[in-house]
């Protein structure tokens, strides 16, 4: 049986670059950019990728990059955009709870919940983490945001998806459980080909001292955790309570 994140990606390429959320990539990758030391030599690896919006802007400024995702559909329009603009992109099919690489890569990077924290359990989200600590070298560094867990503490997450902020997806029945930081809802999505589903999804929020236990068990020893504002990543954006999100880097 399929799990909801993987029905809501299918025929889902074209809506999903249309999405408000995915309109930061330029200014992402800027800050990836500079956290790679404009290192062009290094390799790097775009978890749960979708579309492949940063994978080919990447892959468009000089860097080798492998873009991997659960979903095939995505990635088909992934590959199609490279195409489109002459680009090799090494695009392949993987579960990030069992990705096929050991000490490959220099820079990780999972951006937008493209994964993580989407998973039904605890351990299937550090597993991620694991998977990821495995394929990176010594040293090697992650880049990713996430759920920030002190935002539904004093805020509706009901409000804010009905804000727009979240995109063309529409969310009902918001139940956040405070034993579990797991928002559960109802979502409508309208897919590329005009099917409407309807899906009953749950997101894990985490809280900074979780996300840094996970990392430090995972074998990551440096991290830093900041605010997240879309296609505007930086290190001076101290996370606050009115953060959605957390920018989150990891070094081994």
């Amino acid at each position: 049986m399929k799990q909801w994140y993987e029905t809501l990606f299918e025929n889902y390429g074209e809506k999903y670059d249309n999405e408000s959320f995915a309109q930061g990539t330029m200014g992402e990758c800027d800050f990836i950019e500079k956290e790679m030391d404009h290192n062009r030599s290094l390799k790097m690896i775009d978890i749960e990728c979708g579309t492949g919006r940063h994978s080919i802007e990447l892959t468009r400024r000089g860097y080798r990059v492998t873009g991997i995702d659960l979903s095939g559909s995505l990635l088909d329009r992934a590959r199609e955009k490279a195409e489109a603009q002459k680009l090799k992109v090494e695009f392949q099919e993987h579960d990030a709870r069992r990705l096929p690489f050991e000490n490959e890569f220099d820079l990780a990077i999972m951006i937008c919940e493209g994964s993580f924290p989407l998973m039904e359990t605890d351990d299937m989200n550090h597993e991620i983490l694991k998977n990821i600590s495995r394929a990176l070298k010594d040293p090697g560094k992650l880049i990713f945001t996430t759920l920030n867990g002190l935002f539904p503490l004093y805020h509706s997450v009901e409000e804010f998806c009905a804000s727009g902020e979240e995109g063309n997806a529409t969310y009902r029945n918001n139940t956040f459980d405070l034993m579990t930081f797991r928002d559960h809802n109802i979502t409508t999505v309208e897919d590329d080909l005009g099917n409407k589903k309807e899906l009953k999804c749950n997101e894990r929020y985490y809280v900074p001292s979780e996300i840094t236990w996970l990392l430090k068990t995972a074998g990551f020893k440096k991290i830093d955790i900041y605010g997240a504002k879309l296609g505007a990543f930086s290190r001076n954006e101290r996370l606050t309570t009115e953060d959605f999100e957390m920018l989150v880097i990891a070094e081994k």
